[in-house]
């Protein structure tokens, strides 16, 4: 995995105190020590969700896999679809600045949550949250020739340690661990790495199945919040690889969200996974599967004959060995250890009945216990797809709602961690991307650039300049009232379209209220779109009850605007309110906002008269009509006075 290159070096006087690493080592060595018997529990439960070898040996005993059951049903449930950033202005008050520059880290995110798979990440995560309790996600800049990235990274449980702390919120320090292997940590750290500690590992996994032969060392990429620093550790190196000042300049210093949370011990942040809360259930519901498959193998018809000399005891043991489904008959010595000569007592078979109740008996407790689990784990009957006919719809929606009760907890912290991912990532991308990067990335031309402005500007003052610069025509103006009171006018306009150039939101503007860390964070809301797979039914119940609620807002408001254009930004604002509470109504907060524009500045207009209008119309049809009598009494004049030339000139020409 890779490590974050140094952005600059800084002065080693500064961290001449911080140069041991055995302060850190230390530190993680005692989290790692609080936390083993948490790992220890996580491997047994690992192993218990998919073990491979175990579950395709052949010699293998019979389990009731009801835990993978669980977890497939479970992590569906708090996490289904990748999260879609969203930003907004915080305060709803139609400023152009905040606008520009949400719409544009809106994009960036988006396509950076598209790039680099993020929903893989989430998944990953997910799984850690429904099997250990507990999830971790990396946040990582990077800038190479390939240009500026932000990386999502999935941290293994193993992998990651902070400091010992009640909550999140006293935590002072976090780290994480990666595997770099002689090249990659000669390229990073110089030849200190040769020091490291060197095994056969791969990266995130200690099983000896899993390794691959490739030496590598670890080392902890340690954020430390109290003393403001980075440092970069391993084992055996008595120095620390790299100290620096944070490279990154996040509101709450780590590059990483809290982790996702299940259950915890009280006032600690130790995970407590959710399988040892119904383990005891589990194993005997595993105990029981394998009574009831042996039970089953042994029933089978088998029955005894008369026959030869051999004794009964070996007939009944050759019988026992014989595992064809088949009926089977072993001939026994004589008629008379079976009963009686009769023919009807020549045959007797083995008991089934007996063998027969005891299975019964075990599949009903087995099914007990299987209702246990799920009233422990809170897994309601319709989120396993399973439902009764009598019940009515109503029931049946109950259920499911408080059925959903027990995995709403995880929803919202699947939902918090892409929230907070989106607004660590949008500071990263904010305060240090370059600004190409960013239009490349959101594919914004929506807001025009300082030099576009000046150069509309320029334009507008030559051509006042051009004016002026002929005497002729000022003298004429000055002489003439009129001309002089329009020439004043134009220069007003000119003087107000400059100003609101001037105005204008540009890109250079909008990038600097992105980089301005202190006004950011205030001004603009970074949230994430819901990570749980909608309900297709209610997805549309929701979307006819917002078309009705917009309908009425709409029926009840157009008269208005129609009559008085000027109340149509308080139209805007109760139509606003009243699709806020519709997630879809957030889409057309722009649309309506720009409709409000377009009405107010209507109202600035006089409204037409529909007399005066008419009365225009009919006048330049009366002035049309007498134009072309006009022409045509002019024509007519003409071509009799062509004719009488005409005959004129014929008449000389005779004499």
């Amino acid at each position: 995995m890779d490590i974050v290159s140094a952005p600059a070096e800084l002065p080693v006087d500064v961290f001449a105190e911080m140069r041991a690493s055995k302060p850190w080592l230390d530190a993680i060595a005692s989290h790692e020590k609080s936390m083993a018997r948490f790992h220890e529990v996580c491997d047994r439960v690992d192993t218990l969700y998919a073990d491979l070898e175990k579950s395709a040996s052949s010699n293998a005993q019979r389990e009731f896999q009801i835990f993978w059951s669980n977890m497939e049903v479970l992590k569906p449930s708090i996490y289904a679809r990748a999260p879609v950033p969203i930003v907004s202005s915080r305060f709803k008050d139609r400023k152009e600045l905040p606008r520009h520059a949400s719409e544009i880290l809106e994009r960036a995110l988006t396509t950076s949550f598209d790039a680099e798979d993020i929903d893989a990440t989430m998944r990953l995560v997910r799984n850690d949250l429904a099997t250990n309790a507990r999830g971790v996600l990396w946040v990582r800049y990077q800038m190479d020739q390939r240009g500026e990235r932000v990386y999502y990274d999935h941290v293994d449980r193993k992998d990651f340690a902070h400091e010992t702390a009640r909550k999140w919120g006293e935590v002072g320090w976090v780290a994480r661990r990666s595997w770099l292997s002689r090249e990659q940590g000669l390229a990073r750290f110089g030849t200190d790495w040769l020091s490291a500690v060197f095994g056969s590992r791969t990266e995130q996994n200690d099983r000896d199945d899993q390794m691959d032969g490739r030496q590598k060392a670890s080392v902890w990429e340690v954020w430390d919040r109290e003393r403001g620093v980075v440092a970069w550790v391993s084992p055996g190196i008595e120095q620390v690889l790299d100290i620096q000042h944070p490279f990154l300049t996040l509101e709450n210093f780590f590059p990483c969200p809290r982790p996702v949370y299940g259950t915890v011990e009280r006032g600690t942040l130790k995970p407590v996974p959710d399988f040892v809360y119904y383990k005891d259930q589990v194993e005997e519901i595993n105990e029981l599967t394998a009574r009831i498959s042996a039970l089953a193998e042994a029933l089978r018809m088998k029955g005894f004959y008369s026959a030869g000399v051999e004794e009964l005891s070996d007939a009944i043991e050759a019988a026992l060995r014989k595992t064809d489904n088949n009926a089977i008959l072993i001939p026994v010595p004589n008629t008379v250890a079976l009963g009686g000569a009769a023919l009807k007592d020549s045959i007797v078979w083995l008991p089934v009945n007996e063998v027969a109740a005891v299975i019964t008996q075990l599949i009903g407790l087995r099914r007990q216990l299987i209702d246990d689990v799920y009233q422990i784990t809170g897994l309601s009957d319709i989120m396993r797809g399973a439902t009764n006919p009598n019940e009515t719809l109503g029931a049946q929606q109950l259920k499911s709602q408080y059925g959903s009760v027990r995995v709403r907890d995880r929803q919202y912290e699947l939902v918090r961690l892409a929230r907070d991912v989106s607004r660590i990532a949008g500071e990263i991308m904010a305060e240090n991307f370059q600004a190409e990067t960013l239009l490349a990335m959101s594919q914004y031309d929506g807001v025009p650039r300082l030099a576009q402005i000046e150069q509309q500007i320029a334009k507008i003052r030559g051509r006042i300049q051009a004016a002026a610069a002929h005497p002729q025509l000022v003298a004429e103006t000055l002489a003439n009232p009129a001309a002089k009171q329009q020439a004043a006018s134009l220069l007003q306009q000119a003087q107000v379209e400059i100003g609101k150039l001037q105005g204008v939101a540009t890109l250079e503007m909008v990038l600097g209220f992105l980089r301005d860390q202190r006004m950011r964070p205030f001004t603009l809301d970074i949230e994430t779109d819901s990570t749980i797979q909608p309900d297709e039914y209610a997805a549309k119940a929701a979307m006819s009850e917002f078309m009705n609620a917009l309908s009425q807002a709409l029926s009840q408001l157009a008269p208005m605007i129609a009559g008085h254009p000027d109340a149509a930004p308080f139209a805007a604002e109760v139509l606003k309110m009243a699709v806020s509470p519709f997630r879809t109504g957030r889409q057309l907060e722009a649309s309506i906002d720009e409709f409000a524009d377009r009405m107010k500045q209507a109202a600035g207009k006089p409204m037409p008269d529909p007399g005066k209008d008419k009365a225009a119309i009919e006048m330049q049809k009366t002035h049309a009509e007498i134009a072309r009598i006009k022409a045509e009494i002019e024509k007519i004049q003409a071509a009799t006075a062509a004719n009488i030339a005409e005959q004129m000139s014929s008449a000389e020409n005779a004499a």
